[in-house]
């Protein structure tokens, strides 16, 4: 879920809406699945994605170059690799790791939406109902230029993700599911993502969410772009997946795209 955002504000509350978002996708049941981006164009690109236990393994090709993430929520470590020069990047994930031997725990409504993220501090403050889902409603404040900014986000009760936030300038995003609908031969949630700013008007983005695999294996965005998982194959998998190949050399900058 990607979301439009101006200034500190919005990108710390970026960071702390996608910290979650990234640990949901890897909290299913191990599967593969391919990947197929459409624009309104018409051009089509494709990927691949495979889902262990705890990780996950996302292939695609940008500007002619390969490109592979591995995501590790039991490490707290993500690795970008590029097989074309054989090298990789790394980084430690926003959200703590377990400790060694311990099973990760996804954040839930109750977890810290701000835990790990700088200069953003999170307050509970209740509960509410939002689109006939309870959600626990959580205060979040920064200082910026000496001033208090204040924000507020709603996180489902049952799944911990956000269904609402109101950002300081006005700015705001609500979730609410449509109904149930069959997407690459699987039971899935039809969801409306309604986004508003002043003086602009609502901009409506729809997800299909498979409460089995935990994430959405369709999406269709403003201007026309589709993203969709396709031949979904639960099963285990390989354990080299989600490990940097051996011989590859780190680095601290991404390559430049080949001439």
């Amino acid at each position: 879920m990607r979301i439009h955002q101006t200034g500190a504000f919005g990108a710390l509350l970026a960071g702390c809406l996608m910290a979650g978002s990234a640990l949901a996708e890897i909290a299913g049941i191990e599967f593969s699945a391919d990947m197929v981006m459409r624009g309104p164009d018409g051009q089509t690109s494709s990927g691949k994605m495979y889902v262990g236990t705890n990780r996950m393994r996302v292939e695609m090709a940008h500007q002619g170059q390969s490109m592979i993430r591995i995501v590790d929520q039991s490490r707290g470590m993500e690795w970008m690799i590029f097989p074309e020069r054989r090298a990789y990047m790394e980084r430690s994930l926003p959200m703590p790791a377990p400790a060694a031997g311990q099973v990760p725990v996804l954040p839930s409504a109750e977890t810290n939406p701000c835990q790990g993220i700088a200069n953003l501090n999170c307050r509970r403050v209740g509960e509410e109902d939002i689109g006939g889902r309870r959600a626990v409603k959580w205060e979040m404040t920064m200082n910026q230029g000496g001033q208090t900014l204040t924000g507020f986000q709603w996180l489902d009760a049952e799944r911990g993700m956000p269904l609402k936030y109101q950002m300081p300038n006005g700015q705001s995003m609500e979730l609410r599911i449509l109904g149930i609908e069959s997407v690459a031969g699987r039971r899935v949630e039809k969801w409306e993502m309604t986004m508003f700013a002043p003086n602009e008007q609502p901009v409506r983005t729809y997800q299909w969410y498979d409460p089995e695999l935990k994430l959405a294996v369709r999406q269709e965005m403003p201007g026309g772009f589709i993203q969709e998982l396709t031949n979904i194959q639960v099963a285990p998998q390989r354990e080299d997946l989600f490990q940097v190949p051996a011989g590859y050399t780190r680095m601290e900058s991404p390559p430049a795209p080949p001439r």
